[in-house]
């Protein structure tokens, strides 16, 4: 399966990341097996995921090399165009075709079950069980949730949904729209798991290339702009469930670190700031919500921040955590409110990295309130 590529890969810079991909996605699947792993596993399963990332998100691309028809010269070889992801991009899930341009395939179900052997469900927590409740009762009563959170893993929202869904909260995660860089609806590896989410579109400042020339950058403040006036108008509607990341972007190793550390990146209050006022500004009651995320073993990021698409991928067996934390005080002024958001989150991911560090030392469940995971 990881020598597919070369034959009908139209850019041969992404065969080595695409292959290297499904190596390692083979690998972390082989150790869940070793490891007794409670999720349904076997080579014919491995291999239909494999090979089925390779081939959507090669073609969603435009990557995709067609077959050459007869008659026709070695040069005339025909493209596939490129899925286009739109200012807000809803989750594909082919039960509709007419409303997906004629889609049948859920996008959403496939991403899951893809990831799902990757995490160690013996070990992988799931914390404050009590304000998913009251999250919940808050939707149904068309409230608005605004989430901040840490973000580790392009797969997040894969692993928010496993997560949920094995704690009977399945269709709560299916509404979440997540706020999202170009990576993840640029890269091939990405885009097939991306279409199965709810997007809403967004630049990101740590991606901005200083080569980039003034056209280029005002269509992105441009998009940015209207994805702003979709998530006003999601607000106003109400019963919006919207994720974001105040970092900007994942969480990376310290390389200062001889522990190789991973804390979280700083988020950015301005970041904070816009998404309280236009909650606010709604006139829909808002409420916002810190979470925290340990999900770096499964597919950690590049140490460096890599702006072009192809990055190396390695696909690992591993525990995760989330955490839903208290809901914040909105009669906070903006510097407290921010940096308690802020606080929040990283008094929450400690206490998740000492869980799961403690449950990998004793080499059993904790149970308790940790929520540990029963596939």
């Amino acid at each position: 399966l990881s020598s597919l590529p070369t034959a009908f890969v139209n850019d041969p810079t992404l065969i080595i990341p695409v292959s290297h991909f499904v190596q390692k996605y083979f690998h972390a699947c082989n150790e869940a097996k070793v490891q007794n792993s409670p999720w349904s596993i076997s080579p014919r399963m491995v291999s239909y995921h494999a090979l089925m990332a390779m081939k959507l998100g090669i073609k969603a691309s435009g990557q995709l090399r067609r077959q050459k028809k007869e008659n026709v010269d070695d040069d005339d070889e025909e493209e596939e165009g490129a899925f286009e992801f739109g200012v807000a991009h809803k989750s594909l899930r082919g039960i509709h075709p007419t409303e997906e341009n004629g889609n049948t395939f859920d996008y959403y179900k496939f991403g899951c079950n893809f990831f799902k052997p990757a995490l160690d469900a013996k070990r992988s927590v799931i914390l404050g069980q009590e304000h998913i409740q009251l999250i919940s009762q808050q939707v149904q009563k068309g409230d608005n949730i605004i989430f901040f959170a840490n973000h580790q893993t392009e797969p997040d929202p894969q692993v928010i949904s496993i997560l949920l869904e094995n704690i009977g909260y399945g269709d709560l995660a299916e509404d979440i729209m997540y706020v999202a860089g170009h990576k993840v609806t640029t890269d091939p590896i990405a885009i097939p798991f991306s279409m199965g989410q709810n997007l809403l579109c967004i630049h990101s400042k740590k991606h901005k290339s200083s080569e980039e020339d003034e056209a280029k950058q005002r269509q992105k403040q441009k998009q940015n702009l209207l994805a702003m006036g979709t998530m006003s108008r999601m607000l106003k509607k109400g019963g919006a469930l919207l994720w974001v990341a105040p970092s900007g972007g994942r969480d990376r190793r310290d390389l200062s670190s001889s522990s190789g550390e991973i804390p979280i990146a700083p988020f950015d209050p301005k970041t904070i700031d816009m998404f309280r006022l236009m909650g606010e500004k709604s006139k829909v009651k808002t409420h916002y919500y810190p979470m925290a995320m340990r999900t770096y073993e499964i597919l950690s990021p590049p140490d460096q921040i890599v702006s072009n698409v192809g990055e190396t991928r390695d696909v690992q067996f591993g525990a995760v955590g989330i955490a839903f934390a208290e809901e914040l005080d909105n009669a906070l002024p903006r510097h407290l409110f921010a940096q308690e958001a802020e606080d929040s989150c990283r008094r929450e991911y400690e206490h998740l990295v000492h869980i799961l560090e403690q449950q990998k030392k004793n080499g059993e469940e904790e149970r308790g309130n940790a929520g540990v995971l029963h596939p």
